[in-house]
């Protein structure tokens, strides 16, 4: 059953809301003022929170604002009801996170339509999609449908690209985020003399150049295929609307992009105390994992700069794990074939 806070001090507002939300079939708790609302969310934990404006003590911009700096708190709907209609009071809810604005005195069928679009909106975001897994174009058309975000794109068809094409290039400004669906993409940059550094390599169901977008910048590496494509490229617009107007969003990128500092870090750990074999084995196990297949095409000139080490010592190694039967190589072409023996040799290392 879906629990509903309603924050309100006129008692019959209150009290025939409340009847309202409960016949409907919702559990509901109320608060007369919004410091007793905010010591009732943290412990009713409400699936959604109806707050009156103008209050006593704390009115209902201080009670949102109160909220959104908890974590636990910040990421539950929010509905003002207000006895004013003017643009300015909207505008400065709309700004401060709510989600809707209903205008006193107000028609039952409309509170319950509020409430009830609210709850499909947030079950789209937190349980129809995975922002990492799906393709984005049915993610954000229903986004734009059941959002009302009015300047979302229509549709975003995934692109066909060649090995070797250039997604962008370093110092060229930011204009999407990019989902791929199916293939590898590389990002590095360019020493002074020209030789690469590769940065990362991204699969099926990753994003990225949304570090541009964020930070509002050039980009600072290039991203090439390396094997034919499949991307989605949704417009940088889009993209900061996602993560402006809807917490979820903004959390599950904020989450992808801990996890990427966090997986830079050991990386940067590995490169300076673990030997040249275990950061093959390791990259090598991270690369093949991550793709669809139990293999990749990876070229030896990629995966040398990956790691940090020269094209012969890593051609050597190969060849090292080739006869102790733990990979197969065919052409650029590597093949894990003994999982078991790999992960042996890690926890050994």
């Amino acid at each position: 059953m879906k629990k509903i806070l309603l924050i309100e001090d006129n008692k019959i507002m209150r009290e025939n809301t409340a009847e309202l939300l409960q016949l409907t079939g919702y559990e509901v708790e109320v608060a007369v003022n919004g410091k007793e609302g905010i010591k009732k969310t943290k412990t009713f934990l409400p699936n959604l929170i109806i707050c009156d404006i103008m209050m006593p003590e704390l009115d209902g911009y201080s009670v949102l604002h109160l909220l959104n700096k908890e974590t636990v708190t910040a990421s539950i709907p929010f509905i003002f009801l207000t006895a004013k209609s003017e643009k300015s009071d909207m505008r400065q809810g709309m700004n401060m996170g709510a989600d809707d604005f209903l205008t006193k005195p107000f028609q039952d069928i409309d509170l319950l339509n509020a409430v009830e679009s609210r709850f499909k909106k947030l079950e789209i975001l937190s349980n129809k999609y995975d922002l990492q897994s799906e393709k984005v174009h049915f993610f954000l058309k229903d986004v734009s449908k059941d959002l009302s975000l009015e300047y979302l794109s229509e549709n975003y068809d995934s692109q066909h690209y060649k090995p070797k094409e250039f997604l962008y290039r370093e110092g060229e400004y930011g204009h999407y985020l990019y989902l791929i669906n199916e293939g590898q993409v590389k990002t590095y940059m360019l020493n002074e003399d020209g030789k690469e550094f590769i940065t990362s390599i991204f699969g099926p169901g990753d994003f990225f150049g949304y570090k541009s977008i964020l930070e509002d910048r050039n980009y600072n590496e290039f991203a090439e295929t390396i094997q034919e494509c499949q991307i989605s490229k949704i417009p940088k617009a889009d993209f900061l609307s996602l993560i402006h107007k809807n917490i979820d969003i903004a959390e599950k990128f904020i989450k992808m992009m801990s996890k990427n500092l966090s997986h830079k870090e050991d990386e940067l750990l590995q490169l300076a105390y673990s030997s040249v074999r275990k950061r093959i084995a390791t990259k090598l196990k991270e690369i093949i994992t991550d793709s669809a297949e139990n293999y990749t095409h990876i070229s030896r000139t990629d995966l040398a700069s990956m790691i940090g080490t020269a094209k012969e010592t890593l051609v050597r190694t190969l060849t090292e794990f080739k006869e102790e039967k733990i990979i197969d190589t065919e052409g650029s072409k590597i093949t894990i074939v003994d999982m078991q023996k790999l992960n042996t040799l890690l926890k050994i290392w």
